[in-house]
């Protein structure tokens, strides 16, 4: 019989709160509605989903669906702030160029968040998939992939490794040591590039631009 690779819950729950967090942070002209309804979204589903400490094969359905309905509602709102900042900062005189550099900073730090969310929620068909004996071709090649004397034997990518994966990709706007080998994996590796490329070089260059 295989092992069982079960994936702790709280790394990615952790960082759902983080997402909540930082929201908080955001300029209230640049949000959806009031400030704490998406941190109140976040967090309440949370205690149903935290009811089993880790991620296993034999998860309902509803399990994953929420997962990733949280991590959806966290990328749109995350999106559309973006979206309310670079036409705030374009379209307007602003002044506030301290709160705004706050704001971009909290967008750019959700962004890289909630894409390591989405690979390690999608990657070979999720951590629960992962955790079990039919596990599926993997949608990124990790480097111990690639060479396995790198890595111990039982070795596989947990969700620090995915959440590295994003910050590297949002700071260089390109893979580092890991790699998209399927089309949904590209994708979600062009969406954060993208996400990124605007905020820190549009979003806070003209908030450092308002600081003189």
């Amino acid at each position: 019989m295989a092992t069982v690779r079960a994936e702790p819950r709280w790394p990615a729950s952790l960082a759902l709160l983080a997402c909540a967090g930082l929201y908080l942070l955001l300029n209230g002209r640049i949000v959806i509605g009031p400030r704490w309804l998406l941190p109140i979204l976040i967090v309440l589903p949370l205690f149903p989903l935290s009811a089993r400490r880790h991620r296993h094969p034999d998860d309902a359905p509803w399990v994953r669906y929420l997962c990733m309905s949280l991590i959806a509602l966290v990328t749109v709102a995350n999106f559309v702030s973006i979206g309310f900042l670079v036409s705030r900062l374009l379209n307007s005189h602003v002044t506030q160029g301290r709160d705004l550099i706050l704001s971009a900073v909290s967008i750019w730090l959700t962004n890289v968040i909630v894409f390591g969310l989405w690979l390690w929620e999608l990657d070979r068909g999720g951590p629960h998939l992962r955790a079990g004996e039919d596990v599926r071709l993997p949608d990124i090649q990790f480097p111990q992939m690639e060479n396995p004397t790198l890595a111990p034997v039982d070795w596989h990518p947990r969700f620090y490794d995915y959440l590295y994966t994003s910050f590297a990709n949002g700071t260089s706007f390109a893979p580092a040591d890991a790699m998209p080998l399927t089309m949904k994996a590209k994708a979600l590796f062009l969406g954060e590039s993208v996400a990124s490329l605007i905020t820190i070089s549009i979003v806070a260059a003209r908030a450092v631009n308002i600081l003189h």
